[in-house]
């Protein structure tokens, strides 16, 4: 084009007509904009009033990061943080985390507001990393959803393992192992070595819970293998109690930031070949089993196939995820209420001594406790009650989720709301408990105290949960404990090695609250020879 057309006065003009269309369309957008932006502001305004006119308000809770919410906040001891947060915010108490709405109930009337009153509306647990990369992207019972197969999986563990006449029907079995367990603890105590408690009850709890489920003996001698299986679960309950930024900010699950899912895939493979040669062990070994049929072999009854599960079909990854509840969680939970009862007592002399007056009174010293015993033992049955108080295996249960919105103590609770109950913080409140950093038995031994029973009704005790998604092992934990912890009480005198000094009693949270430093001691039999022998 020619200098003198480029000049041209009409091309001028038309390209500054061009040039205020622009602007035009410029301001035009502009205004646009700022009226959308106006009608959002108009509009949450709006919604924001019409939830506080008709008492929809949140609960109040601490003001938030942008983006990540109250995440930062939490810090490595969430339990902690919130049960301090609750004193501020009261006992319903709402936070933002991430893109995610959070609830916290932080009292037994709470509690009892989501777990009973809305325990419908709080049937299911919320999307996590832990139920995806971890429990086989939540097939099992305790992450599936609410409804026939978390049902049938439910009905199948209570008839055959985990209600009352299934744990009756295998009351031998827990006899046999707690033999092979006194016979191990009296040869250390002959040496003067001291008893590494977790290590041993992992290894003690794993065999007969394998019994139970496979026929047999899951770890035939204690050592590194058992070791190994009792570092596994304790890395699967820690992981799955980590706050993972990606639960909380969808956008950011595939950048695993905290590397929480690496490591969780990493730990699933190693419980999936666990698992697998379990699950072909007991296949190919069927024709050499004559006694009557193992937990597994009616499981495995409902197969449907390696992939299929339809109505009361199961698939096996179905199979193999509920396997993986019933080995971690059956072994880890009861196994942490026992380590933290026998720290309490050691570090109480006081108590041990009681508990040892009315066991010498109501049994003797000339043979073992039995189960039947414990009905005789109210103030040992205390001393359990008050661990559960002290020290809940699962500090803040385990999360739910709201299908809907509710209302909660004239709070709006939105739908798909995240709830957690600080079990922690219910039991060492002091409005409902006297003295409640002090471990004191004598607390649940007069008056309405005395009937408390922690089975899931009584809200000021609740270390297994309550409502329909109560943990299916509470009559097996409770069982256990009592059972395990009895005898090793009845049996020895427990003392600290000269060399650790002060018991540390800092816990590590997790899914389930470990005790920091693993519990070691030194064990002196207290009844006659005989009664040590498997």
């Amino acid at each position: 084009m020619s200098p003198e057309l480029s000049n041209s006065p009409h091309l001028v003009h038309s390209q500054f007509v061009r040039f205020m269309f622009v602007i035009m369309d410029t301001l035009f957008l502009v205004k646009e904009i700022s009226a959308s932006i106006l009608i959002f502001l108009v509009t949450l305004l709006s919604i924001r009033t019409l939830f506080k006119r008709r008492g929809r308000k949140l609960p109040p809770g601490p003001r938030g990061w942008p983006v990540v919410g109250a995440l930062p906040l939490m810090g490595s001891m969430p339990h902690v943080t919130l049960a301090n947060m609750a004193k501020k915010y009261g006992s319903v108490m709402y936070l933002k985390m991430g893109s995610n709405n959070m609830v916290v109930a932080s009292t037994p009337a709470a509690a009892r507001a989501f777990l009973k009153t809305l325990d419908q509306n709080f049937s299911n647990r919320p999307p996590n990393a832990g139920a995806t990369h971890l429990a086989y992207d939540a097939q099992d019972m305790v992450f599936a959803e609410y409804g026939s197969r978390w049902k049938l999986l439910r009905k199948l563990s209570n008839l055959h393992m985990l209600g009352g006449k299934a744990l009756d029907e295998w009351g031998k079995v827990r006899e046999e192992e707690m033999g092979q367990m006194l016979g191990s603890m009296y040869e250390c105590s002959k040496k003067g070595e001291a008893v590494v408690v977790p290590e041993m009850l992992t290894y003690s709890m794993a065999n007969m819970i394998g019994q139970v489920i496979l026929s047999r003996r899951v770890f035939e001698t204690k050592g590194s293998d058992s070791n190994q299986f009792k570092d596994m679960v304790v890395e699967l309950m820690t992981v799955a109690g980590y706050f993972n930024i990606g639960d909380f900010i969808p956008f950011l699950a595939k950048l695993d930031l905290q590397g929480i899912q690496r490591g969780m895939k990493h730990l699933h493979n190693k419980f999936d070949v666990l698992l697998t040669n379990m699950i072909q062990d007991h296949v190919a070994s069927k024709h050499k089993r004559t006694n009557k049929p193992d937990f597994l072999d009616m499981v495995m009854a409902h197969y449907g196939g390696e992939h299929d599960a339809h109505g009361d079909k199961l698939s096996l990854i179905n199979v193999k995820a509920l396997l993986l509840n019933l080995f971690t969680a059956g072994t880890d939970t009861s196994s942490s209420i026992i380590e933290w009862s026998l720290a309490e007592m050691l570090k109480n002399p006081s108590i041990m001594k009681k508990a040892h007056e009315e066991m010498d009174k109501v049994i003797g010293r000339e043979r073992r406790l039995k189960e039947s015993d414990i009905a005789n033992l109210p103030y040992f049955q205390a001393i359990c009650k008050e661990t559960y108080r002290k020290h809940p295996s699962t500090p803040l249960n385990l999360p739910r989720i709201s299908n809907q919105p509710c209302q909660v103590n004239g709070f709006y609770i939105p739908e798909n709301t995240r709830l957690s109950v600080n079990i922690w913080a219910i039991g060492r409140d002091p409005q409902v408990w006297d003295k409640p950093l002090e471990f004191k038995p004598e607390r649940f031994l007069s008056g309405r105290n005395k009937m408390i029973d922690p089975r899931g009704n009584d809200f000021e005790l609740i270390p297994f949960g309550a409502g329909r998604r109560i943990c299916a092992g509470t009559r097996m934990g409770i069982v256990l404990v009592h059972y395990i912890l009895g005898t090793l009480v009845h049996s020895f005198d427990w003392k600290v090695p000269l060399e650790v000094g002060e018991l540390n009693m800092d816990e590590a949270f997790g899914l389930a609250l470990q005790k920091k430093v693993p519990l070691a001691a030194l064990v002196t039999p207290r009844l006659t020879p005989n009664a040590y022998i498997p």
